[in-house]
């Protein structure tokens, strides 16, 4: 690729041809197969997150949050008054398509319309919404809503760097690895090494493409078991892309 320079012969970034700033997020809802993605409402799925989260025993899903766990549900339903209905981060409610109830939490965040960038954080799955389909179309919709919708450049994936699971789940999900922020911030009393993953544009191609087949119903057998996982079916339209 040919490297720019400008007229001091100093090298210099590509153009960005025709870019225009893009805009927020909306607050509509994502529809897909298996669950839909709602701008989150206390009143209406405090509850029932709740209940999802307190199947967690263990309360391992709170351990790499900067908050929680909650002792009830009116101190979740308060925290998620406090925290969750601002502009950034947008928080959205994660509500499976078969019991219609919220099971899970995502938010954009750092969203950054006039340079086209944004994460995608404050990630809580419940016991009921792991591993399922559901989980990733979830992450599906929210990634085609920042690039097939509104046009940005970057989408964004952080978490502590001892989060082995975030880590697998940005890596699985086409997410790449751009390297660790040492001490980067500290949360619950306790330092946080951050690492940092995102998907570019140009990516999302090929991304969306191998989401849509493995979220297809043939590639599920009787049991909800994937037929073929989602990396091998991205590198078989990763070799495709480059063969052409």
């Amino acid at each position: 690729m040919k490297q720019h320079q400008n007229s001091l012969g100093q090298p210099i970034g590509n153009p960005v041809a025709k870019w225009k700033p893009v805009t927020p997020p909306p607050r509509l809802f994502m529809e897909g197969g298996y669950c839909r993605i709602e701008a989150i409402d206390p009143d209406r799925h405090g509850p029932e997150l709740f209940e999802a989260f307190v199947a967690d025993q263990g309360q391992e899903i709170w351990t790499y949050l900067p908050y929680g766990p909650f002792s009830d549900e009116e101190g979740l339903i308060e925290w998620m008054n406090e925290v969750c209905l601002g502009e950034d981060p947008m928080f959205h409610a994660i509500v499976d398509s078969t019991s219609q109830k919220a099971t899970g939490v995502a938010s954009y965040l750092r969203i950054k319309p006039k340079i086209g960038t944004i994460e995608v954080g404050h990630i809580n799955f419940s016991p009921k919404l792991q591993r399922t389909p559901a989980a990733t179309e979830a992450m599906y919709l929210m990634m085609r809503r920042v690039f097939s919708e509104l046009g940005y450049r970057r989408y964004e994936w952080k978490c502590d760097a001892l989060n082995s699971r975030s880590c697998a789940a940005a890596e699985r999900l086409g997410f790449q690895r751009e390297g660790v922020f040492r001490q980067a911030t500290m949360y619950k009393g306790r330092n946080r090494d951050t690492a940092w993953y995102s998907v570019i544009d140009k990516e999302w191609p090929t991304l969306a493409r191998a989401f849509e087949a493995w979220l297809h119903p043939e590639n599920f057998d009787v049991n909800v078991r994937q037929k073929r996982t989602l990396r091998d079916i991205r590198t078989f339209f990763g070799t495709l892309e480059q063969s052409r």
